[in-house]
């Protein structure tokens, strides 16, 4: 049970970690940003509202996700799975409507690639848990 506390505990602070992310980026000046990263101002410029909707859900569903699954509730990977599917749609405008990679680079790709991966992996995590017992 502890292993499981302490994974429980990371994911937790992931996702914290992702909603100031999120605060952060949704109230920039963005004349501050583009003097250190004109691209990204650009792209939070052009971000449409449904992406920043879907930035945000992520973001929240991903945080409740964690304290359900701390409280060892089996829905947890519900929440998970829906912040994965928002994570998908977000970074799908990034890439394929603001074209980041070819701004960027492909090195643009790998924070966007262990996001998408570490909110898959919370979800495959805690289904896991659902299904041998720790999550009720």
């Amino acid at each position: 049970m502890r292993k499981f506390r302490i994974i429980a505990v990371l994911i937790l602070l992931w996702n914290l970690v992702g909603d100031a992310a999120y605060l952060m980026q949704a109230t920039a000046n963005l004349d501050e940003v583009a003097r250190q990263d004109p691209v990204q101002a650009q792209a939070f410029r052009e971000m449409p509202g449904w992406a920043w909707a879907a930035y945000a859900v992520a973001v929240t569903s991903g945080t409740i996700g964690a304290i359900v699954l701390l409280m060892r509730r089996g829905w947890a990977w519900a929440l998970f799975a829906l912040s994965f599917t928002a994570v998908v749609i977000q970074f799908g405008w990034t890439f394929l409507g603001f074209d980041l990679l070819g701004a960027k680079g492909p090195s643009a790709a790998l924070f966007p690639l262990l996001i998408a991966g570490i909110a898959l992996a919370s979800t495959i995590y805690a289904w896991r848990k659902r299904k041998d017992g720790t999550l009720q």
